[in-house]
């Protein structure tokens, strides 16, 4: 077997969180390659949540419509799957929490986890025991969750970390009992490998980029990039403020930023919305920003725990007037990584905002990831030491004027939210104002691209396009189905477009453009842009990400 994938299903509050933290890690030290999404409802306690793990012999990036374990955790949580059980799922849980209707239909494991659980001490180790008991079916090594376990509640005491074990090893001999023992290839390079989700990816992107100061106001997805750059900043020297709403986030970053600072926030669409004159600010202030717009469903609260591309058009022509701005939108983990990275040295160089959009799929996903090479992120700075002499907006030829910074030489900075002269004072000289609309407009013109990274047939007819989270699906189809006269071109720079956009869409006969929103916004972003229609879209925006069959059945039906 190459392959299985599990759910689990429960109320929120059930513990698939614990599950996941520690299933991970322990999946990559045996030399299993990994994959966890997640579905949540707006939920603190009740509804249904779900995960899905795939462990695979090979690199796995997407969700999969089909599952061979449904783990059931409480009531009411197979009402939801209809659509995800085949005639060979099984189901594994409590008698009480797996209806008649659904045991009749399909093979049935009853499993008392709570039970067991409670010969321990107490329910509270009913997680630990089904992770043992994936453990047993996949026969995880002893000595590693030992080792695992350990370390995580050894803040505890030693009687907790017994007791955990012995969960373990409880649920465990289940598994073994079970008779679903599956062989997995392993790969030894996999344990070299690193164990990350979006959230991670995003936060350490954000480090790479030299951030050292984070100020938001929580709303999902979002605020939990937010809340582990809280975790980081007892390591680095990161200022975090939780500001008192959006408007004051955006304008703490606009003031860090004046003040010599790599500043950032994180937001949702609502949120973000609140930011757009703060972001205008940034336009005529010339003042860098790294904003990051974790997407979910709209318009208004609509989805706030599901997924969907839908604010693409949002940030493209947030706040008003014109002004440059850069949109950067990672597809896997490693993109996240790299592209704060680069976020960061584009809004110091360009003195520009610079938004990284991922959404609820991004964010909450996990899987083993090659190791980071660090070494080739430089962080880039380019203000300057002021003379007397100083002017905040001087006329330039590529309409960067040098930014100083207060007290870091003889020179004033002065910056207005008004139109300005050269030195920064207001004016109201129509002159000046051509002179300083031109400046600020021209910045991009030498701007260096991040280019789409494109895969299969070099001599396609056929041109898959797509960018952000939706990477993981259509590359991984892709692995799946190589079809000759096929390509598939990821963008994870979406605006501007990069300059070989016209010259490699102009060379496929057919165009097909994936996206998870309803409209296709970065399809229109195209013909806007360059003239070119893209007819043939392929939109989901019932607030799940594209499966991994979907995007199969696109490309088979080339």
């Amino acid at each position: 077997m190459k392959e299985i994938s599990i759910l689990f299903s429960g109320e929120a509050g059930t513990g698939i969180k614990t599950i996941e933290s520690l299933i991970a890690p322990l999946l990559k030290n045996e030399g299993y390659n990994f994959y966890i999404s997640k579905e949540i409802m707006s939920r603190v306690r009740g509804g249904n949540n779900v995960t899905q793990l795939r462990v695979s012999s090979n690199k796995v990036t997407s969700m999969t419509e089909r599952n061979n374990y449904v783990i059931v955790l409480s009531k009411n949580s197979l009402y939801r799957l209809n659509d995800r059980l085949q005639e060979d799922t099984i189901l594994i849980g409590p008698k009480a929490f797996i209806e008649d209707s659904y045991s009749e239909k399909y093979k049935t494991i009853y499993i008392e986890f709570a039970e067991e659980a409670r010969k321990v001490g107490n329910i509270m180790f009913s997680n630990i025991v089904i992770i043992g008991f994936l453990g047993g079916v996949l026969g995880l090594t002893f000595s590693n969750v030992e080792k695992l376990i350990s370390k995580k509640f050894a803040k505890k005491g030693d009687d907790i970390v017994n007791k955990n074990i012995e969960a373990y090893e409880k649920g465990e001999n289940l598994g073994k009992e079970s008779n679903l023992k599956v062989e997995i290839e392993k790969n030894e390079l996999v344990k070299r490998t690193g164990v990350s989700t979006g959230t991670e990816a995003m936060a350490v992107g954000s480090l790479a980029g030299g951030c050292n100061l984070a100020a938001s106001y929580p709303m999902a997805p979002s605020t939990e990039i937010f809340m582990t750059l809280i975790d980081y900043s007892k390591n680095f020297e990161i200022a975090i403020e939780q500001a008192e709403d959006e408007i004051a986030a955006i304008n703490m970053v606009l003031g860090g930023w004046y003040a010599g600072g790599r500043a950032m926030t994180t937001t949702s669409g609502g949120g973000f919305a609140l930011m757009c004159e703060g972001i205008s600010m940034s336009g005529i202030g010339e003042l860098p920003a790294v904003v990051h717009l974790a997407q979910r469903p709209g318009p208004g609260t609509g989805l706030p725990t599901r997924t969907e591309q839908g604010d693409l058009n949002l940030v493209l022509y947030s706040g008003h007037g014109d002004f440059n701005r850069v949109i950067l939108a990672p597809g896997s983990l490693e993109e996240g990584i790299v592209l704060g990275n680069k976020a960061f040295n584009i809004a110091d160089k360009y003195q520009i905002p610079v938004f990284l959009l991922s959404d609820f799929h991004y964010v909450n996903q996990s899987y083993n990831i090659d190791d980071i090479d660090f070494s080739n992120m430089q962080i880039e700075n380019h203000f300057v030491k002021s003379d007397k002499d100083y002017k905040r907006y001087k006329l330039t030829e590529d309409g960067i004027s040098p930014r100083a910074i207060p007290s870091f030489g003889e020179g004033y900075v002065c910056v207005d939210s008004d139109e300005h002269d050269e030195t920064g004072h207001i004016t109201e000289e129509f002159s000046v104002r051509i002179e300083q609309n031109e400046k600020r407009n021209k910045k991009l013109n030498n701007y260096k691209d991040i280019e789409p990274v494109v895969k299969g047939d070099s001599d396609f007819e056929t041109l898959i396009i797509g960018w952000g989270s939706t990477w993981g699906a259509i590359n991984e189809a892709f692995e799946k189905e190589n079809k000759k006269g096929v390509a598939y071109a990821h963008f994870t720079q979406v605006f501007p477009l990069p300059k070989s956009t016209k010259e490699l869409l102009e060379k496929a006969k057919k165009i097909i453009s994936i996206e998870n929103n309803f409209t296709g916004q970065f399809a229109d972003l195209i013909k806007k842009e360059i003239g070119i229609n893209i007819e043939n879209r392929v939109l989901r925006a019932d607030g799940l990400p594209f499966t991994l069959e979907q995007i199969q059945k696109v490309i088979k039906e080339l």
